[in-house]
């Protein structure tokens, strides 16, 4: 795409320029959420207009981790409509069978996807003439015949230009309806995780939403009072949920997580023949991408209104060459904004910063965060000429679990944490709000902003096994009525203490034998 912007610049230092884009805009778009107003309602939630008409279509968030009980496998979760109402009968909530959704892995760092996992779904009613319910009776098994409306669902994988089906006719786990019809609802999801030949596990069915996060800063950014945080605005609200459990080799380049231990990671749908439900374009023949996801909060909080349907429809490596949103990120608007409204000063631009943690992942030569963390350029049989800035969760699989997970992640000193992939329990929004104000660079959390949203943890505990989400809400009055889950309660997953970041210019963080340090240049240039 030809560079229109008035500042002329090489082929280079486009490539750099795109990088502080990405970057620049992704911590943009993330803090966003906790300071700024906004389009979207949550992590992702509705965030194009055409996807905010189409939830079965859109997605909300990705995760990656390494498995804390299975230390050799990294968990893939990505989920799918926001705001499910847990009472939402009498037809509940249910993938679309006329899409294909995707978690995608790119190991070579060219933004392309070189292992994608496929999850196609088929719907079948029992009794469609004289039943108008959900489920005719209690279920008690995922085959159970008062089990009126269920899923199946087949997973492939496609590697080289290959695919392979992995599992046919897979049970969804239904939509938690209720005690009376689902008395024993975590035995009945339990049914629903399958075992795949290698050492892979798979999950597809409803689950509590994980993010977290207070989304009342769309009124008018809390009245201006920050005092006004602390509510968990997507507590009680359920998603559909994808996930596998699969041995790292499966994932790295050449199959040698050792050599090459970092991946990129995001999830897309697809529809066939037209860009949404309900959108203008009816003619397009075979399968389109409709929606895509790697890092929460890009597309809703940075991309221009006119481009966000583009967005979701563009490929990872593409991402480089979309102009309408290089020229609006060498200067991000939100710390501006949010040192007019807080008082809290702006850091100095380019965000070289940001360009590293969101966009190449850190390593020593990719910005000025001097680490090796979770680039692709970490990656021992990947091009170096091949590997593109583009907006992906990075994940470093030879990071070891923690054995206290601090929910604020590399900035805690956790680096098994967000933004080096992304764990149920971490507090994007906070660690975030502290990235796009400086702290990578200074070492120092934000004092005025410490507190983040306030919202430090899901309402309910996640799971210690496989697929780790929490069990559907069954109330949106969220945790309190969901005492009886409390036996899924994971202290591994759920942290609720972090560890602020100290130092004189200085970010240290030495778990897994890596050390973040300010590089210590004030060139703002």
């Amino acid at each position: 795409m030809k560079t229109t912007s008035a500042r002329p610049r090489s082929r280079r230092t486009l490539d750099q320029s795109l990088v502080v884009l990405g970057a620049g805009a992704l911590a943009t778009g993330l803090a966003v959420l906790t300071l700024a107003p906004g389009i979207s309602a949550a992590s992702s939630h509705r965030e194009a207009p055409m996807t905010a008409g189409d939830p079965r279509a859109d997605n909300t968030d990705v995760y990656a981790f390494t498995s804390p009980d299975r230390a050799d496998t990294v968990t893939l979760v990505a989920n799918w409509i926001p705001f499910e109402e847990p009472n939402g009968g009498p037809n509940f909530y249910a993938f679309a069978d006329d899409a294909r959704y995707h978690i995608k892995i790119d190991n070579t760092g060219d933004g392309v996807a070189d292992v994608t996992y496929t999850w196609r779904f088929r719907n079948e009613v029992r009794d469609a003439e004289n039943q108008f319910l959900y489920n005719t009776g209690p279920v008690r098994r995922i085959d159970d015949p008062n089990l009126n409306f269920r899923q199946t669902y087949d997973l492939t994988v496609t590697e080289s230009g290959n695919t392979r089906t992995l599992l046919r006719n897979a049970p969804v786990a239904p939509s938690r309806v209720g005690k009376a019809s689902m008395p024993d609802y975590g035995a009945l999801r339990a049914q629903a995780v399958r075992p795949v030949p290698g050492g892979t596990k798979a999950f597809a069915g409803q689950a509590e939403d994980p993010f977290f996060a207070d989304l009342r800063v769309f009124d008018l950014l809390y009245g201006g009072d920050l005092s006004e945080r602390g509510q968990d605005t997507l507590a009680g609200y359920n998603v559909n949920s994808v996930a596998l459990q699969v041995p790292k080799k499966y994932l790295a380049l050449k199959g040698n997580a050792a050599r090459n231990p970092v991946v990129g990671v995001w999830s897309t749908t697809e529809r066939r023949g037209a860009a949404v439900m309900g959108g203008a374009n009816k003619s397009h023949e075979g399968w389109r991408q409709v929606s895509r996801l790697g890092n929460p909060l890009v597309n809703e909080v940075v991309v221009p209104l006119k481009y966000k349907d583009a967005f979701n429809s563009i490929s990872p490596d593409q991402d480089r060459t979309v102009q309408p949103v290089v020229d609006k990120v060498y200067d991000p608007i939100l710390p501006k904004l949010i040192q007019k409204v807080y008082g809290i000063p702006a850091p100095k631009t380019p965000r070289d910063d940001l360009a590293e943690i969101y966009l190449t992942g850190i390593c020593k030569a990719c910005g000025p965060i001097k680490a090796d963390l979770n680039a692709h350029r970490l990656n021992k049989d990947a091009d170096p000429g091949q590997i593109f800035p583009a907006e992906e969760l990075r994940l470093n699989m030879g990071v070891a679990p923690a054995e206290k997970p601090q929910r604020l992640g590399v900035l805690a000193g956790d680096l098994a944490g967000f933004p080096n992939g992304r764990r149920l329990a971490d507090d994007a929004i906070d660690i975030s709000l502290q990235a796009v104000e400086g702290a990578a660079q200074t070492g120092k959390l934000v004092p005025a902003l410490a507190a983040g949203d306030k919202v430090n943890t899901n309402d309910v505990r996640f799971g210690k096994t496989f697929p780790y989400l929490a069990l559907p809400s069954t109330s949106k009055s969220g945790g309190k009525n969901r005492a009886a889950d409390a036996d899924q309660a994971s202290t591994a997953l759920d942290p609720t203490n972090a560890v602020a970041i100290g130092g004189v210019g200085a970010l240290l963080l030495g778990t897994g034998g890596f050390r973040l340090w300010r590089r210590r240049n004030t060139d703002a240039g």
